[in-house]
């Protein structure tokens, strides 16, 4: 897919929105949700996306919603730091197919690096445990500020 284009809101993140699909929630608000990602590259991979704006990627977001999501990706980082204790966090946003994207609804990837531990490929890596990515989203929200 090219980097333009109609929002198709059927996209698997609009259905998490509307609770179609089910996601390990670390915490949502009015304009954004962060939840563990289905396909991890590491432990406690999360994203956050925008639950009101309809930007397929970066391009197409207006300013003030993706000034929202970055707040939103801050607030994740700093818990995720408190709870998971990696060594760094590689923060991505894929737009375009071309990129990398697969889902075409903005959204920020927030992953938990340590040194001996391997990246996985994005999109690679395999489904994870639901009932572990839930344990991380409980563990990461409880160190919410």
């Amino acid at each position: 897919m090219s980097l333009d284009g109609a929002y198709d809101g059927d996209n698997i993140f609009a259905k998490i929105i509307r609770g179609e699909i089910p996601a390990a929630k670390v915490f949502e608000d009015a304009h954004s949700l962060a939840f563990m990602d289905a396909f991890p590259q590491s432990r406690g991979h999360a994203l956050v996306i925008s639950k009101t704006s309809r930007a397929r990627n970066l391009l197409d977001v207006a300013p003030d919603e993706l000034s929202r999501m970055i707040g939103a990706v801050q607030t994740l980082a700093k818990a995720m730091q408190a709870a998971l204790k990696p060594e760094g966090i590689v923060l991505t946003q894929f737009s375009g197919a071309a990129a990398g994207q697969t889902v075409f609804h903005l959204h920020f990837h927030l992953i938990p690096r340590w040194t001996e531990a391997p990246l996985r490929r994005h999109g690679d890596g395999g489904m994870a445990d639901p009932a572990e990515l839930v344990e991380l989203a409980h563990l990461i929200a409880a160190e919410l500020r």
